[in-house]
């Protein structure tokens, strides 16, 4: 007997977060708009809180756990299944400077009455382009719909996105650290080259992470790493050999020893496992 396919997109209105609601919003990628109240969460072991007036973005499967909400809480969301979102992302360049920066950033301010209509609206019509079953050229027009969708976010979003990455003259030295992981860790996997840049030691710099993080700066640049890799190899427009060139490594056989020691097992049987979950799913 075959499962029941996973939706995928669903629209929900919120007044509270219950265990079976909880459950079902770390299956997808959440894209979550507070009208009133506020969300206190725990992300990636850090205590955070979403206020009216404020955009919310898990990824699915992320590491959160809501702690609690309050009485006049009210929230649209709108979810959206992984794998439809990850196989219909449009820029691979800008995915991967989002995701990394909504790991770490994962509440945003809206600012005026115009961006929330206008993120509202993109909720809307997902969903109307996701039920709208009968159209002729249904999936062309739900994927061409998905790729709109998160283009319309990534520009509702992108002032933001460039104002944290020019904070590096601006921040604390674990700060500025931080920030250029998220523009270098592609490519630059040493902590020389970031005390460098930073004009301090590597001793020192590990002792800034350990202080801010309890986390050693290579802990930081292989985290990094880690996420830049799965991105990739989720993109499969791009070989193993084309992911390694592009994180400068001087030869495959040198990227398949690093990812091993990364995820515990090879690209190949990365994407072997991913192939799949995309077949089951």
């Amino acid at each position: 007997m075959s499962e029941t396919p996973v939706p995928r997109v669903l629209f929900l209105s919120l007044c509270n977060i219950d265990d079976a609601t909880e459950n079902l919003l770390k299956k997808y990628h959440v894209h979550l708009y507070c009208h009133g109240g506020r969300l206190d969460f725990i992300f990636n072991d850090e205590s955070m809180s979403c206020n009216s007036g404020q955009f919310l973005f898990w990824f699915a499967e992320s590491r959160w756990d809501v702690v609690e909400v309050s009485g006049d809480f009210k929230a649209t969301v709108l979810l959206v299944e992984k794998n439809f979102l990850i196989d219909n992302v449009p820029d691979q360049g800008w995915s991967i400077n989002a995701q990394l920066h909504s790991r770490v950033h994962p509440v945003k301010d809206i600012n005026t009455e115009a961006e929330k209509e206008k993120i509202l609206n993109n909720f809307n019509w997902l969903l109307l382009r996701f039920q709208e079953t009968d159209h002729r050229f249904y999936e062309e027009a739900l994927k061409l719909q998905m790729r709109l969708f998160i283009l319309e976010m990534w520009h509702s979003f992108a002032n933001e996105y460039e104002r944290r990455r020019h904070s590096l003259q601006t921040g604390t030295l674990y700060e500025q650290f931080i920030n250029l992981l998220q523009q270098h860790c592609l490519t630059k996997r040493e902590v020389q080259f970031y005390a460098n840049e930073l004009n301090i030691t590597p001793k020192y710099l590990n002792h800034l992470c350990k202080i801010h993080s309890d986390r050693t700066a290579s802990d930081w640049i292989h985290s990094h790493a880690k996420e830049r890799i799965i991105l990739l190899l989720q993109n499969r427009h791009l070989n193993i050999a084309e992911i390694a060139e592009e994180m400068q490594f001087s030869s495959t056989s040198f990227f398949t020893r690093y990812v091993k020691k990364l995820l515990g097992q090879t690209p190949t049987d990365f994407r072997t496992r991913l192939e799949i979950g995309y077949q089951g799913g």
